[in-house]
C-alpha cells in the first residue's frame, strides 16, 4: 500500500469574481522512501497542493472534492483535533521562507523542543538529545551553541536548516517541501538538497518537493509531476520525463535551463504567460502557447496512461 494515494484532488477559491479552480482532478501516489518533485510556474496550483494536503486551505478556498489518504486513512473526514496529530509529527512541512515556521524571540532549542514536547512525553534531558541530534543530521555545526541562539542571529541558510530540522525532528512518515532552497545561494541550496535525499534514502521518511526549477529535483527526485494551471500535465519516473518529455509544456521547461553548449545564446522561454484561473481558455489551458495544438485542443485533454507515465495531451512528443 503506498504510504500517500492522492485522487482527483479539487480545491477551489470562492470569489466576488467568481470561481477560481486552483487543483482540478490532481492525483499521484508516493511510496515510503521515495521523493516525488512538483514542478511548474508560479501560479500552476504546486503550492495550493501541499497546503491542500495539509489541510491548510484557507477561506475563501476549500478542498471541495478527491480523496487524500494517509497510511490508508481518509484524512478528508480527519477532525480538527486528528489534524493537530498529524501535523508536525506524522506529516511535517518546510516553507519557502522559515521565519514562517521560526518564532523569532524563541530561542532555537526551546522550538523545536516544543515540536517533540507537544506531540509525546519526554524529559528534558531526552528533548534537548534529540533537538541536538537534528540539528546535527541537517549540517548545523556546533548544534549545542546554536540551540541557545535566535533565528535573526542565523544566516538564511542555516536557518531554513532549523526548519528542516524541526520537520524531521519527530520521525515523521511524510515531510512536504515548499520551495524551501529558492532564496539560498547554490552551494547551500546543493547541501540541503544532498542531506534531504539521504535522509528520505535512510529514514524512510517520504518526500514531496515543490519548486519551480526543474534542475533542481532532476538529481533528487524519484518521480515527477508538471503541473499547469492546476492540473497534472505530466508524470512519470524523473530520468524518463526529463530525457524525453512528452508534454509540450514539460519540454519547454527543459529547454529553458541554461547549457553549456549553448554558451552566449539567448535563453529559451515560452512563449505567452499563464492564464489567470478565473478565465481559462476552454479544453487544454496550455493550447495558446503550444506550436502543436489544434481544434481538437479545444476540449480538456483526458489523462493518457502507458508504460509507467502519464500525460494530457492530445499531440504528445515522442519518447
Amino acid at each position: 500500500m503506498a504510504l500517500l494515494e492522492v485522487n482527483n484532488l479539487v480545491t477551489e477559491f470562492h470569489t466576488e469574481a467568481g470561481v477560481a479552480r486552483a487543483l482540478d482532478q490532481v492525483s499521484f501516489t508516493l511510496e515510503r522512501g521515495k521523493v516525488l518533485g512538483i514542478v511548474g510556474e508560479s501560479g500552476s496550483g504546486k503550492s495550493v497542493t501541499a497546503f491542500s494536503l495539509m489541510n491548510l486551505i484557507d477561506k475563501p478556498g476549500r478542498v471541495t472534492g478527491g480523496e487524500i489518504r494517509f497510511n490508508g486513512e481518509d484524512l478528508r473526514q480527519a477532525s480538527a483535533r486528528r489534524w493537530n496529530q498529524l501535523r508536525g509529527d506524522r506529516i511535517a512541512m518546510v516553507f519557502q521562507d522559515p521565519m514562517m515556521s521560526l518564532n523569532p524571540v524563541t530561542r532555537v532549542g526551546a522550538q523545536l523542543g516544543e515540536t517533540i514536547a507537544i506531540h509525546g512525553k519526554a524529559g528534558r534531558a531526552e528533548i534537548e538529545r534529540r533537538v541536538c541530534a537534528a540539528l546535527q543530521r541537517v549540517g548545523i555545526p556546533a548544534p549545542r551553541e546554536r540551540m541557545r541562539a535566535y533565528p535573526h542571529e542565523l544566516s538564511g541558510g542555516m536557518r531554513q536548516r532549523v526548519a528542516i530540522a524541526n520537520a524531521i525532528i519527530n520521525g515523521p512518515d511524510l515531510i512536504i517541501a515548499d520551495e524551501p532552497t529558492t532564496a539560498l545561494d547554490v552551494t547551500i541550496q546543493a547541501q540541503i538538497l544532498y542531506e534531504m535525499k539521504q535522509l528520505a534514502r535512510d529514514s524512510g521518511t517520504a518526500l514531496i518537493w515543490i519548486t519551480h526549477d526543474i534542475s533542481v529535483v532532476k538529481d533528487l527526485a524519484d518521480e515527477l509531476c508538471v503541473m499547469y494551471a492546476g492540473r497534472v500535465i505530466e508524470r512519470g519516473p524523473v530520468a524518463r520525463v526529463i530525457r524525453a518529455p512528452l508534454h509540450p509544456y514539460t519540454r519547454g521547461l527543459i529547454d529553458s535551463l541554461p547549457q553549456a553548449e549553448r554558451h552566449g545564446q539567448r535563453l529559451y522561454s515560452i512563449p505567452g504567460a499563464a492564464p489567470p484561473l478565473l478565465s481559462l481558455p476552454p479544453g487544454c489551458a496550455f493550447a495558446p502557447r503550444c506550436a502543436r495544438a489544434s481544434g481538437v485542443c479545444q476540449t480538456v485533454p483526458p489523462v493518457f496512461a502507458a508504460d509507467g507515465r502519464e500525460h494530457r495531451c492530445f499531440h504528445p512528443l515522442g519518447e
